[in-house]
């Protein structure tokens, strides 16, 4: 069996960047873990995923949660800097 872990590992994402897809996307962590995973597989998954993250930062910045803009910038930031945007 998988652990969320393995799947986060695999992916090579950070469990920031995990978290903050669970929280925003209204998902239980396991669930957000395996999503990315899968999405972090591909260049449109991966595209996808910065689209959620970015999502998530300016939902926070709207609705003025400023833990979770700490959080989700963190992660977008994180992300950004471990899958640069391609051409």
């Amino acid at each position: 069996m998988i652990s969320i872990k393995d799947c986060i590992d695999y992916s090579d994402l950070t469990e920031d960047e995990v978290a903050t897809i669970a929280e925003h996307e209204h998902l239980p962590y396991a669930c957000a873990a395996q999503l990315a995973c899968c999405l972090a597989q591909s260049q449109d998954g991966t595209e996808l995923l910065r689209c959620l993250l970015k999502n998530a930062v300016c939902d926070a910045e709207q609705c003025g949660h400023e833990a979770a803009l700490q959080k989700a910038t963190r992660a977008l930031s994180q992300f950004s800097a471990n899958h640069p945007e391609t051409g």
